[in-house]
């Protein structure tokens, strides 16, 4: 059949209404994940606050909001744990304090409560707490307990309030301290904040952990989930 032929075929043949046409859905993107060496590159190229809040990512498996809103109460240093409040999902979870980062933590918080008291005596010192705890509990807003682990540099108009506070540390700083530390380190890959949450649980799989357990850390609802870091397994 000439080329001519089939053309014309083509053009008599009605496609008709493709919108309910059922589109093949696309296969699951394995994550970026650093190599333990990677990881520790990347560690060299930060310093300060920046480099303590990936190390937590990393050794906690925190996502990058749950990073920024941890308060004083969600670490117990005693049992290395962290608590996760209202997570993905508004769930609550556990996860582990890693002990490489347990002393420059406490060192972190002696500094942050020096600040929180110099709010108080100016004046200021509330901090913005979730569901109406507030009403319930007026006193709380100031209480140590209740403050931000990494608190913003700056006090600001809460706009829900008036109120002037001191909120959390912003996800963009710590996107941008990690982006910036991922170029120094001349590591071609896509890696973000996210990656290092990736690279913690394929290196505990790595390492001999039950997936159940990894998954449970992750907070993931479904072991399916946390089944895709199987895949970055070598």
């Amino acid at each position: 059949m000439s080329a001519d032929i089939f053309t014309g075929i083509c053009d008599k043949k009605e496609v008709g209404n493709l919108n309910t046409t059922v589109r093949a859905k696309r296969g699951p993107k394995l994550p970026v994940v650093l190599a333990v060496d990677e990881v520790k590159r990347l560690f060299e190229q930060m310093t300060g606050t920046n480099r303590l809040i990936a190390e937590l990512l990393y050794g906690a498996g925190l996502r990058l909001m749950e990073l920024a809103r941890l308060r004083i109460k969600d670490i117990d240093f005693d049992a290395n744990i962290i608590f996760v409040r209202s997570g993905k999902g508004d769930k609550d979870r556990s996860t582990m304090l890693p002990s490489a980062v347990k002393d420059r933590l406490q060192e972190h918080l002696g500094r942050v409560k020096s600040l929180h008291e110099q709010d108080i005596a100016a004046g200021h010192g509330s901090v913005y707490l979730p569901d109406a705890l507030d009403r319930k509990y007026p006193n709380a807003a100031k209480e140590w307990a209740w403050q931000y682990v990494f608190p913003s540099a700056k006090l600001s108009v809460d706009p829900r309030s008036g109120i002037v506070r001191r909120h959390h540390i912003s996800d963009t700083a710590i996107q941008t301290a990690v982006k910036n530390a991922v170029r120094k380190t001349g590591i071609a890959k896509h890696a973000t904040v996210h990656t290092l949450r990736h690279s913690f649980a394929t290196h505990l799989l790595m390492s001999g952990v039950n997936i159940r357990e990894i998954q449970a850390l992750l907070g993931h609802k479904n072991v399916e989930a946390t089944m895709i870091y199987t895949h970055c397994v070598i």
